[in-house]
């Protein structure tokens, strides 16, 4: 059959409208991926430099070192410089996270410390076809099945998480079950304070499944160990833009405030700890674009849905995987959920570590080349 010259007029003017509603998305799919993979290391130093406004009593700070050493960072250095009275690396008599305490007598200068660390990170890509991972410490294991303060795995937690892994037959499949069930349910909420907290009963409790990188990744964790899978949250920080062309997977060098980020763990028998970000995926979704996409399988969504699902990319540090801390020689009372910001108190008591602006401190980084 044949087409009149106003039928193919029509087809005409129809395809040059068609591509201003459908190309966008179709370029954005053919232009997004996320597919880090092991390879070549990347050298960073970081410095935090923090500068408490008056000296108001004894005035005592603490902050995170990148201390985890694994196949996809290696911790180098650590120096630090400053008018304190006395500052030495330490650890919590519980947990064992060493951070930097530094001590600055009462009627002295105002305080004053900049921390430098030199650290190697590289992106992070499990291979699904191994199944010979070297054992874990069964202590080390059983230690990430357990509750914590704000990671309860009864009740809710272990309602919700049966739900999320129903009909799943093995572990892999479970984790799976568990990472599409925070993507599929819970969000991100830009206007949460810092990173969450990670209360995940009254999140579940509430109904209420907004939050940011400790609250989401602390779903995900807490549903794993609730279903007798090993986790654990990764807390840490941002320390570069993305390879990937994501705006918000990545951060700015050289002003580092605001870029703390958790990320996840599971352990499956035969691969090891595989990392985890469903966070990370919910960020992409409220974040990436001026629209908030509410489809995992949108364009710009999916190559980090899959890719975040055992893999990293290597622009950010690893701190600790420690919840509950207490801060040594503390004269607060009680613990905090984590460590992933330096945190600091004089006689009027502990400092807002989410506050950098009145708290007085800075992060950035720079990347080293041979």
């Amino acid at each position: 059959m044949t087409s009149s010259p106003l039928r193919r007029r029509l087809l005409k003017a129809a395809a040059a409208a068609w591509p201003a509603a459908v190309l966008p998305r179709l370029a954005l799919a053919q232009e997004r991926r996320f597919d880090p993979q092991p390879g070549a290391w990347r050298s960073f130093e970081l410095t935090t430099r923090v500068d408490v406004p008056e000296a108001r009593g004894t005035t005592r700070l603490w902050l995170p070192l990148p201390d985890l050493e694994t196949d996809w960072q290696r911790p180098l250095d650590n120096s630090w410089s400053g008018n304190a009275t006395s500052a030495r690396v330490v650890a919590d008599p519980a947990r064992g996270v060493r951070m930097l305490h530094a001590e600055f007598a009462a009627g002295g200068p105002a305080p004053s410390l900049v921390l430098t660390s030199r650290l190697q990170t590289r992106d992070r890509a499990v291979d699904w076809n191994r199944r010979a991972a070297p054992a874990e410490d069964p202590v080390l294991l059983r230690a990430q099945l357990a509750p914590t303060e704000l990671l309860p795995t009864d009740g809710i937690v272990k309602k919700t998480a049966l739900e999320a892994t129903k009909g799943a037959r093995t572990e892999l499949d479970k984790v799976r079950g568990i990472y599409e069930w925070v993507v599929t349910n819970a969000h991100r909420e830009p206007k949460v304070r810092g990173c969450g907290n990670g209360d995940i009963r009254t999140m579940l409790e509430t109904g209420n499944l907004g939050g940011k990188c400790a609250d989401l990744n602390a779903i995900f964790v807490g549903l794993c160990r609730a279903a007798g899978i090993p986790a654990r949250d990764v807390y840490g920080l941002r320390l570069a833009p993305s390879a990937f062309g994501y705006k918000e997977l990545g951060a700015n060098p050289a002003n580092l405030k605001g870029a703390q980020h958790c990320r996840a763990e599971a352990y499956l028998a035969g691969l090891g700890w595989v990392a985890m970000d469903p966070a990370d995926v919910l960020k992409v979704m409220r974040q990436e674009t001026a629209e908030w996409i509410r489809d995992p399988a949108h364009p710009v969504v999916a190559p980090v849905k899959a890719g975040l699902f055992g893999r990293w990319e290597g622009n950010w540090v690893g701190f600790n995987t420690a919840h509950d801390i207490t801060l040594p020689n503390q004269s607060a009372k009680g613990t905090l959920p984590f460590l992933m910001y330096p945190n600091g108190e004089n006689a009027e008591g502990r400092f807002d570590e989410l506050s950098p602006d009145s708290f007085r401190y800075t992060i950035s980084a720079r990347e080293l080349t041979a």
